[in-house]
């Protein structure tokens, strides 16, 4: 059930302002419960790092990982879901998000395609600064920075990983 639409930016550093239609749950709980938002024909979860009720039907929010105005001004005219926590009793709990939590280790052995291009994510090197993917594609390593900005789409069951890389980031001469 569609319970409202991100409006604007309001603030800095990625804060948006929303409407809380009629629907939206008077209990909810940011830390429990995400924000569900189409994103390219994909149901994404956005957990709160912020969110304060303004008014009766307005809302401050802040969205994890999403701390820049670029990024989250993409989502601004977009409509949420917020889909209740389910019980034990044969649902799933509140701690089902924790089993959508992955490492980018996880990801090595993945079929990639990127620019065109098929290959296969062969290692990750973890570093604060400048973690990274290093891909086999065309008889060659490459290296590309392992940032969420450049995947676009993980297929866990089919191992298979979607990635919109720069222009020129794969050529290798």
């Amino acid at each position: 059930m569609i319970a409202g639409r991100i409006n604007k930016l309001f603030g800095t550093g990625g804060g948006l302002r929303l409407t809380l239609y009629e629907s939206f749950p008077e209990d909810f709980d940011p830390e429990t419960t995400p924000f569900i938002v189409e994103i390219d024909g994909l149901d994404v979860p956005l957990w709160c790092e912020r969110f304060d009720c303004v008014g009766a039907s307005g809302a401050d929010v802040r969205f994890a990982d999403l701390d820049t105005d670029r990024r989250a001004g993409e989502l601004i005219g977009k409509e949420f879901r917020i889909e209740p926590p389910q019980t034990e009793s044969g649902d799933a709990t509140s701690d089902a998000a924790a089993d959508d939590e992955f490492y980018l280790e996880d990801l090595i052995g993945f079929d990639v395609e990127a620019g065109g291009r098929r290959g296969t994510l062969t290692d990750y090197y973890d570093s604060e600064a400048n973690p990274l993917f290093e891909l086999a594609i065309d008889g060659r390593s490459v290296l590309v920075p392992a940032v969420e900005e450049f995947i676009a789409h993980i297929d866990f069951e089919g191992r298979t990983i979607k990635m919109v890389l720069p222009d020129g980031l794969l050529d290798l001469e």
